[in-house]
């Protein structure tokens, strides 16, 4: 069934739901909701609209029925960490290539495609401070690479700066290559914060003064346009990284003095565990780390 007119701006997070089915029922299936979700604020009123979304939600309730044992489907955590974690590898993989000097097709799509999972992430609730600058990020960056690419010019490698107007006006020429950038870098982070982690986000709050709403087209000469093959991006390469340092305190498996954990604790610290198993899905070995430092600080402490 053809895509109303009026709901064009899912068109890509559905592309991308499409592409994923095989490969990644749970993105298929989050991209779908969201898709859902924009389309019924878009329009769900005019008759054409009304039987695309209706077609969509039978197959999202098709999609759950049949992923009813996974986890990622029936425990809103752990989607989100699922989700999180993909849109992040997708992002490492097209910002070492980009760092690289390797510029092609795949790292731009990767940039473009994390951008979209960050959208769905909304699915989830408020998006993060970091998350909305990763967003912002991959998506200036396809933009920029793909037309300098197509006039022949050669990108800059990794961050270039993007604070305030400057980025706006940027991001909205026809050619973002031949806007001058500012002079104030943002450094993206080599990895995504968890919904409400706050103490390590350094990101100053509307620093940049972003108005995305979710599901808001992208300007015309992204790479949202060009035509992709239908086969996908190579298989995202993980970065290598650092492993974190482990707090020696932490090997001490007994709780200091009294510490009395309260309902809510017990909660945070299963969150933790379970944004950890979902890290080594991925073999994020840096990210199920921390999350099961926090974790194991929080039940002999009670603290974070």
């Amino acid at each position: 069934m053809a895509l109303p007119q009026q709901l064009k701006a899912i068109q890509h997070h559905l592309r991308t739901g499409q592409e994923h089915e095989q490969r990644d029922p749970v993105v298929a299936y989050y991209c779908r909701l969201y898709s859902m979700q924009t389309g019924m604020k878009l329009d769900s009123k005019s008759p054409e609209c009304r039987k695309f979304l209706v077609k969509l939600m039978d197959q999202l309730e098709t999609m759950k029925k049949e992923l009813g044992d996974n986890e990622s489907i029936t425990q809103e955590i752990v989607g989100h960490a699922h989700i999180e974690n993909y849109a992040l590898k997708m992002f490492l993989y097209a910002d070492n290539e980009d760092r690289s000097g390797r510029f092609n097709k795949n790292m731009i799509k990767s940039f473009y495609t994390a951008s979209l999972l960050i959208d769905v992430l909304s699915v989830f609730g408020e998006l993060s401070e970091e998350n909305i600058q990763h967003r912002k990020y991959a998506r200036w960056k396809a933009t920029h690479i793909h037309n300098c690419l197509k006039n022949g010019e050669t990108p800059q490698p990794g961050p270039i700066g993007m604070d305030g107007e400057a980025y706006d006006d940027m991001i909205g020429t026809d050619d973002g290559s031949s806007a001058q950038a500012p002079s104030s870098p943002f450094q993206p982070r080599s990895s995504f914060h968890t919904p409400d982690q706050g103490p390590g986000n350094t990101a100053a709050p509307n620093s940049n003064n972003i108005q995305i709403s979710p599901g808001a087209h992208a300007p015309a000469n992204t790479p949202a346009e060009i035509p992709f093959s239908t086969a996908g991006p190579e298989k995202p390469v993980p970065v290598p990284r650092s492993m974190p340092v482990v707090d020696p305190s932490l090997l001490n498996t007994n709780q200091e003095g009294d510490v009395r954990l309260t309902p809510e604790d017990f909660t945070r610290a299963q969150k933790y565990c379970k944004y950890a198993g979902s890290a080594l899905q991925y073999e994020d070995v840096t990210t199920a780390i921390q999350n099961l430092q926090k974790a194991l600080k929080l039940l002999s402490t009670g603290k974070e």
